[in-house]
Parts: C-alpha cells; structure tokens; sequence
C-alpha cells in the first residue's frame, strides 16, 4: 500500500529536451538515491534481472552499502533493465504521488539516453531496433526466402551470431513479402454504430511486426471487425511506433518517428475513430510514452485518448450489447499469456475475458517471460531470457493445453520455445488471441 494515500501511480513528463538530462553526474546522483530506496525495499526482486543485479552489487559492498557501488557499476543495472515498467505500475510502493517521487523505468530511459548520446550503443542495437529498415529489406520477394532459410540454417545463425551477437539459439519471426499494408483495403460496408463506451468506427495501426512479419494477424483482427458489423480503416503512411528506438535511448528518432505518426492518427481521432494496434507494445507507446514525452503537443494526448487494446475494444463493444457472440468452434484448453506491455495499460484481464466468453477453459499466466523485444534475441541476455521465463514455461505447460497464446506475437514463440525446450507433452499449437477468436467464431 502507499503510504499516506490510496492514489493511483501519476507519471511526469519526461523532460529529455533539457541539456541537463544528459548529464551524466547527476544522473549517476538521482541513480544512487533510486537504488539506495530499492535496496531498503527489495519488492521488486523478481521481476526481471535488474533488481538481482542491483542487489549483488550492494551486498558484495557490505557494510558501505549502496554508497560503496562504484559508480561505473551503476551501468550493469542499467543494460538489465529493457523498460517494461511493471515495477512502477504493479509493484512500487514509492511512485508519484508519494513523496520519494520514484520511477525506476524512466530513470533507466535517461541512463539509456545518456549512453546513445556518447556513443556506447553497438551497431548490432542500433540495427535490431531499425524495425521498418529491417522489415524492408528481408521482405523483399527476392529476399525474403533466403532471409528466412538463413534463419533457420545452423551454420548461418552461428555466422550472424559472431558478427552481430543474435544468440543463434534463439528461434527468430520469418518475414513475409504479402506486407499487411499493401493488402488491406478499408470496410464501410456497415453502418457506424457508436455505443455509449465504445466508438462504433475503428481504424487499425499495423506495427511493424504485424506487416513484415505476421500480416495473417492484422488480417485476422480485420475479419473480426467485419464480423461484428465494424466498419474499418487501415491507418495509411504509418511508421515504426518507436518503441524500440526509446528503449535503446534514441530519444531523437522517437520523435522523428512521432511526427510521421501523430498527425495521421490525430486526423482520425478528431473524426471519432478508435485506434487499435495489435500488438501491446505499440498501444502503449501510444497510450503513455508519447504524451510524456511530448506533453507540449496537445495532438499527442488526443491520440493517447482515443488508443484502444483490440480486446479492451471488444469488450466495451460488448458492454454495449453491439458484439456478437455466436461461437461455433471450441477453443478447448488455452494457456494465456499476459504480456508486460499489457499488464500496464492498466485495463484489466480484457483478452482473458474474452476467450472465456468463447467457452474456452483459460489458464492466465501474469508474469514476465523475459524476451522483450530484441533484450532476449542477443547473445549476452539470452540465457537470462530463458531464465527468466521458466515459471512462465512451466505454468504455461499446465494441463497440457491445446493452445498456447500471449498479446505478444513475439513473448509467444518465446515461450514455446522455452516450453519444448523444457519437454512439456501434449499439443502446443501458438496462436495469437486474435486468431484464436477468429477461429471460435468460425471465420475463414
């Protein structure tokens, strides 16, 4: 509980534009005090590898304490932490409102920055977090078949791994050539029906992933808007969301990415539209990091607003009594993953909610399972993934499920990996809860 009141965590803008932000001293100075008050807290110890590291680097001080951590040790946290910010919004008894004004995550995003700034980031980060140029060039129809086989070739993942450090262990996304924007066309095939908690248009913001990677998901979250009378649009001349980009500290191309986002999606949420992305990552990016990042530019809260999970959507549609629940298919056993990403938009177990409203037996596993966006794809923090998420494997494997699902395309291959790496039996089909709803319903 809070001391002294009951309020729920607040975030301050993110003030990166000030010269001071970058200085390295005093960032080391507010570092200290944050570690100093985690130290004598400790809650947060099993929440990822930061916390660990942060702990054995003051115990091998002893009596001297936090004081006694030299202060270039104070980085080792630093690269553990990949900004999912389950510790400020679930776990931190000292967050704003509280007087030791502590964030943990945005404290490590400015360390990040201070490092991208003087030039300590390696090529290989700077690459992995070129989502859109990544995505381009391995998805060419020439290309993509050879990028795909490289990845899969033992030989060439050991290559990749010496040149680039991509652990060659670690099972990668193929990419696909049929790119999502390229072949979805907008619906208005249905009336708007607003409801009183849910805007009765959508339009649909792809990610990077969902259109280089698996286009089939954004074609699925489609079919699912047209089965409930939804008309739609696809948001077009988007780009990455940006936050790879922030969690490797280039705050700089953030916002370069912001300036090609913003206007296009405040366009549509002054027209009355929900935006809907699927994948958590991205609605986050939306719903909390721009508008702190940005708090000047009133367009960015607007957009913030007006950003909805695809299953916080369908519920509210279904609140409304305007989603339709004629399920034909059993979804049988499905082992559900919460991804941090959604775990702190803070809207309840909405894609839980949901496959029960299917008839599925849901077992929901809420912790994180280590991978993070390309953290768990480099060679020195894979096995810190894999570590990571083992509770998350082995609950997962419980009562054999017929499906194995997370909000995160990517946390998903993870943990099946992890699970088959760790001999869970029975059938351990993945697929992403906005499948598994287009498959309940019987859709095509």
């Amino acid at each position: 509980m809070r001391e002294g009141n009951l309020e729920a965590p607040t975030r301050h803008a993110i003030d990166w534009k000030n010269p001071d932000f970058y200085d390295e001293a005093a960032c080391e100075k507010e570092l200290e005090r944050i570690f100093d008050i985690c130290h004598g807290c400790r809650r947060c110890v099993s929440l990822c590898n930061a916390f660990p590291t942060l702990f054995d680097l003051i115990d091998e001080a002893g009596d001297a304490e936090t004081a006694g951590v030299p202060k270039e040790k104070f980085w080792k946290v630093v690269d553990q932490c990949y900004l999912c910010d389950v510790c400020y919004m679930t776990k931190c008894p000292y967050v704003p409102p509280h007087q030791w004004n502590l964030d943990f995550p945005h404290t490590m995003l400015r360390a990040k920055a201070i490092q991208y700034k003087t030039g300590k980031m390696k090529f290989r980060d700077k690459l992995l977090t070129s989502t859109e140029l990544v995505g381009t060039l391995s998805s060419i129809p020439v290309v993509v078949h050879a990028v795909n086989a490289a990845n899969k070739f033992g030989p060439a993942r050991a290559v990749l791994q010496q040149v680039l450090g991509v652990q060659k262990e670690r099972q990668l996304p193929e990419f696909d050539s049929a790119h999502f924007r390229a072949n979805a066309t907008p619906s208005h095939n249905h009336p708007v029906r607003d409801g009183a908690k849910s805007p009765g248009k959508v339009a649909v913001f792809s990610t990077c992933y969902v259109n280089y990677n698996e286009p089939g998901l954004g074609h699925d979250l489609l079919k699912l808007l047209d089965h409930n009378e939804i008309p739609y649009v696809v948001v077009q001349g988007e780009t990455c969301c940006g936050m790879p980009k922030l969690e490797l500290g280039d705050l700089n191309t953030v916002e370069k990415y912001k300036e090609r986002n913003i206007p296009l999606m405040h366009e549509l949420a002054q027209a009355g539209y929900a935006i809907v992305t699927p994948v958590p990552s991205c609605t986050l990016m939306f719903k909390s990091e721009i508008p702190l990042l940005f708090p000047e530019d009133a367009r960015c809260k607007e957009v913030s607003l007006a950003m909805y999970d695809p299953f916080e959507y369908f519920v509210l549609r279904n609140k409304d009594g305007l989603l339709k629940t004629d399920f034909k298919v059993p979804l049988g056993k499905v082992s559900y993953h919460i991804p941090c990403h959604s775990r702190v938009q803070n809207v309840g177990r909405k894609t839980e909610e949901m496959l029960k409203m299917t008839g599925a037996t849901v077992n929901t596993v809420e912790r994180c399972a280590g991978h993070d966006g390309t953290w768990g794809v480099k060679e020195e923090y894979y096995e810190l993934s894999m570590k990571i998420g083992k509770p998350v494997f082995k609950a997962m494997a419980k009562d054999e499920p017929d499906y194995v699902s997370s909000d995160c395309a990517i946390a998903g291959r993870h943990i099946l990996q992890g699970m088959n790496e760790a001999g869970a039996t029975g059938r351990k089909e993945k697929q992403h809860p906005l499948t598994l709803l287009r498959i309940a319903y019987g859709l095509e």
